[in-house]
C-alpha cells in the first residue's frame, strides 16, 4: 500500500495543510479546483492541479477521474465536502485508489448520528435523550436542539425554545442539511444551555490499535460553529479526561476504527456529567491544538495508517505538554449577528515577530465570495501555560495586517482578553453571557494618532509622486498659505485633520500636537506623534486607507473634498444584511405582518439566514423572487 502521490479532494487552508505534510514526507500532491479558486494558494502550493467542472468539490466522479488523469495513488478528503461520504469512499476504493480515512462502513455508521448514538448506547456510553419524531419533541422538553443526521459544522442545527417555533425550525434545518450534505434527515435532542463541548482525538490503525490524544475544548461558538478551541480544557480533570478517553477508545475499538477521528461529548459544567454527541470520521478543523501539545502530526499519522503501518506509540507513550489555543478568523461582521461578508482582501500579512502558527488558504488579493465557508485562517498559539498561550494568540491577531473584508479578528482578541476566558470560564453560553465587545475599541487619542499617520503618509506619497518642483522641500512656499485639511470617516463619524509643515520633517497639528517623519515608503511610515513612535503598515484601495497600529488595523475612509450625492433611504425598506440567494419569500404584496415574522430566507455559504420584520406593517412593495441573487444592502421589500 505504499504510495508517493496524493490527490486532495478539498480546498483552502486544509488543502494547504495537507500539502505541507505531504511535501515533508516526499509525497507528490495534486489539487483539484473550481474556477472561483483558480488563483488560490492551495493551487499554487500543489505540485499539480486539475480543474473541476460543474458540481465541483461535491462531484465524486469528477474527483476520481482527476486522480486517474494525474496518476494519484491516494485521495485525502480533508474535512467538509465529501470527507464523511461513505459512497464516495467506496468509489475511491473500488477504483483501486487508497482512501485516507476510516472504512466506508465506519463512515456510514458514524456519519449517521442516529446510528452512532445507538452504538454508543450499546457500548454503555452515556447519551442525551433524543428522538427523530417531531411528535415526540414535547416528551424531551424545551429548549430543544435540532441537528442534521449527517454532517456537522453547525449546518442544519437549530435551537428551539418554544413549541410554536418547532415546525418552521425543522423545515429550515432540513433544507440546510439537504444543501450542505445532500441528506435532509434531522433528529431532536435535549439542549443543555450551560455546558462545554469536549472532544477526544483518536487514532486507530489497521491492526486494531487505538489510542486517544487527549481532549480539546470547543465551547466558544457562534451560530453553532466553533471559533476558539484549545487543548487541554481548563475545566477537565485528569479523572474525567481518563473516563472520556476510555469511552472514546472503547467505542472506536468496537467499530474497528482506522485513521484519525474525533469522539465528541457534551460536558455539564455544574454536575460534571458528560454525554456522547457524535463521531467525526475525519480530520477536525481544530486538530492543530492537539498537534501542538502532543507533538504528533495528525496528517502524517493519517498517511502512515493509510499505507498500512502500525501506530509506533502506545497510550502510555502519549504526553501532553503546555497549552495551545486556536482562533478561527472569519470574513464576517460580528456587529451584524456574525453574518458572512464578501470582498477582496487588500492586505493579509501575518507579523513574523508575533509567534504563532497560521493555517490559511488566502493572501492579499484573494476574493472572498459566497460560494464557500467564510473562514480565512486558523491561528494557533502554544506556550507552557494557558495565560501565555492566550496572550500570544491575541498578540498574533493584533500584529497581523488584514483588511478589505470585515472579519471577526477584533472580536476574537476581545474574547481572549476577558477575565472570564483567562480564568477558564468558557461554557457554551460564553458569548451571550460575557458579551465581549464585537469591534475594535479605540479612544479619542488613538483615533487622532491613526488619522495623523494616514495624513502624513498621504502627504509623503503625494510629495513623492509629484512631478513639479521636486527639488524644493515639501511644503516650501514664499507666501502664507492656509493649513492642509483632510477629513476621514471612521465608523460613521467624521474626523477633520488640519496641519502645517514646519522645518526638518516636522508637522504641527491644530491640536498643538507634533509629528515627525523618520522614514516613509509605499508600504508604510515610521513616525512619532505626541511622543509615541512606531512603524505603521499602510494599504490604500480607492478611498479606503488601512492603517496598522500596535492594537490592530483601523480602516479609514478619505472623504472627498466635494460632496457626492448619496442614495435615498427608503422608509420601511427591508435591506439584505449580506449577499446571498433568496430561497424562500414568506409574504406577498399587500400582506400584513407582525414584528418578528420571518419575511425572507437567504442562503449564503451553505447556511440559511432568516430576515424578520422589525415592526408591524403591510408589505407595500416586493422586489425579489425565489432564486434571486442579491447583494449586501439590496432593497428586498418595503413594509409600511
Amino acid at each position: 500500500m505504499i504510495f508517493n502521490s496524493i490527490l486532495i479532494a478539498n480546498r483552502g487552508e486544509i488543502a494547504c495543510r495537507i500539502i505541507k505534510t505531504a511535501k515533508e514526507m516526499g509525497i507528490r500532491s495534486i489539487a483539484v479546483y473550481v474556477d472561483a479558486d483558480k488563483d488560490s494558494l492551495f493551487v499554487k502550493h500543489a505540485d499539480e492541479s486539475i480543474r473541476l467542472e460543474d458540481g465541483g468539490y461535491l462531484d465524486g466522479n469528477q474527483i476520481i477521474e482527476a486522480a486517474k488523469i494525474s496518476g494519484a495513488q491516494a485521495i485525502h478528503p480533508g474535512y467538509g465536502f465529501l470527507s464523511e461520504n461513505a459512497s464516495f469512499a467506496r468509489k475511491v476504493k473500488k477504483e483501486k485508489l487508497i482512501w485516507v480515512g476510516p472504512s466506508p462502513n465506519v463512515i456510514s455508521v458514524m456519519g449517521d448520528k442516529l446510528k452512532a448514538k445507538e452504538l454508543a448506547i450499546k457500548a454503555d456510553v452515556p447519551t442525551l435523550p433524543m428522538t427523530s419524531k417531531p411528535s415526540e419533541a414535547k416528551k424531551i422538553g424545551y429548549p430543544l436542539l435540532i441537528k442534521a443526521a449527517a454532517g456537522g459544522g453547525g449546518k442544519g442545527m437549530r435551537i428551539v425554545n418554544k413549541e410554536k417555533d418547532l415546525k418552521e425550525s425543522i423545515v429550515s434545518a432540513q433544507r440546510e442539511a439537504k444543501s450542505g450534505f445532500n441528506d435532509e434527515r434531522i433528529f431532536i435532542e435535549r439542549y443543555v444551555e450551560k455546558s462545554r463541548h469536549i472532544e477526544i482525538q483518536i487514532l486507530g490503525d489497521s491492526k486494531g490499535n487505538v489510542v486517544h490524544l487527549g481532549e480539546r475544548e470547543c465551547s466558544i461558538q457562534r451560530r453553532h460553529q466553533k471559533i476558539i478551541e484549545e487543548s487541554p480544557s481548563p475545566r477537565i480533570s485528569d479523572e474525567v479526561r481518563n473516563k472520556m478517553g476510555e469511552a472514546a477508545v472503547k467505542l472506536a475499538k468496537q467499530i474497528k476504527y482506522e485513521s484519525a477521528g474525533t469522539v465528541e461529548f457534551l460536558f455539564d459544567d455544574k454536575t460534571e456529567e458528560f454525554w456522547f454527541l457524535e463521531v467525526n470520521t475525519r480530520l477536525q478543523v481544530e486538530h492543530p491544538v492537539t498537534e501542538e501539545v502532543t507533538g504528533i502530526d495528525l496528517v502524517s499519522e493519517q498517511l502512515k495508517i493509510a499505507r498500512g503501518e502500525s501506530l509506533n506509540f502506545d497510550q502510555e507513550d502519549i504526553t501532553w505538554t503546555g497549552s495551545s489555543i486556536e482562533a478561527r478568523l472569519y470574513a464576517e461582521d460580528p456587529n451584524n449577528d456574525f453574518l458572512p461578508e464578501i470582498g477582496t482582501l487588500i492586505a493579509f500579512e501575518e507579523n513574523n515577530s508575533a509567534e504563532a502558527r497560521w493555517d490559511t488558504g488566502v493572501n492579499k488579493g484573494t476574493v472572498v465570495g459566497t460560494d464557500f465557508d467564510p473562514m480565512l485562517a486558523k491561528i494557533i498559539s502554544y506556550a507552557p501555560n494557558r495565560i501565555d498561550a492566550a496572550g500570544k494568540l491575541a498578540k498574533a491577531l493584533e500584529s497581523a495586517h488584514i483588511g478589505g473584508v470585515k472579519t471577526n479578528r477584533d472580536f476574537l482578541v476581545n474574547c481572549l482578553k476577558t477575565e472570564e476566558f483567562l480564568s477558564g470560564d468558557t461554557t457554551s453560553d460564553f458569548i451571550e453571557r460575557v458579551d465581549p465587545s464585537r469591534k475594535l475599541e479605540i479612544n479619542q487619542s488613538e483615533i487622532e494618532h491613526v488619522t495623523a499617520i494616514a495624513a502624513m503618509w498621504l502627504q509623503r506619497q503625494n510629495r513623492n509622486n509629484s512631478n513639479v518642483a521636486k527639488f524644493m522641500p515639501s511644503g516650501w512656499t514664499n507666501g502664507r498659505l492656509p493649513n492642509q485639511k483632510l477629513t476621514f470617516e471612521f465608523e460613521n463619524s467624521e474626523y477633520e485633520i488640519e496641519y502645517k509643515q514646519q522645518r526638518d520633517h516636522k508637522f504641527l497639528f491644530s491640536t498643538d500636537k507634533e509629528a515627525y517623519i523618520y522614514s516613509s515608503d509605499d508600504d508604510g511610515i515610521d513616525l512619532i506623534f505626541d511622543g509615541k513612535r512606531h512603524y505603521s503598515r499602510v494599504t490604500v484601495s480607492k478611498n479606503n486607507i488601512l492603517v496598522h497600529m500596535p492594537f490592530g488595523d483601523v480602516m479609514l475612509q478619505l472623504k472627498p473634498r466635494f460632496k457626492i450625492p448619496g442614495t435615498e433611504v427608503t422608509v420601511g425598506g427591508l435591506i439584505a444584511p449580506m449577499p446571498g440567494k433568496v430561497i424562500d419569500v414568506k409574504v406577498k404584496k399587500g400582506k400584513k405582518v407582525k414584528a418578528g415574522d420571518t419575511l425572507v430566507i437567504l442562503e449564503a455559504m451553505k447556511m440559511e439566514h432568516s430576515i424578520k420584520a422589525a415592526e408591524d406593517g403591510t408589505v407595500s412593495e416586493l422586489l425579489i423572487s425565489v432564486n434571486d441573487q442579491v447583494e449586501n444592502g439590496a432593497l428586498l421589500m418595503v413594509v409600511k
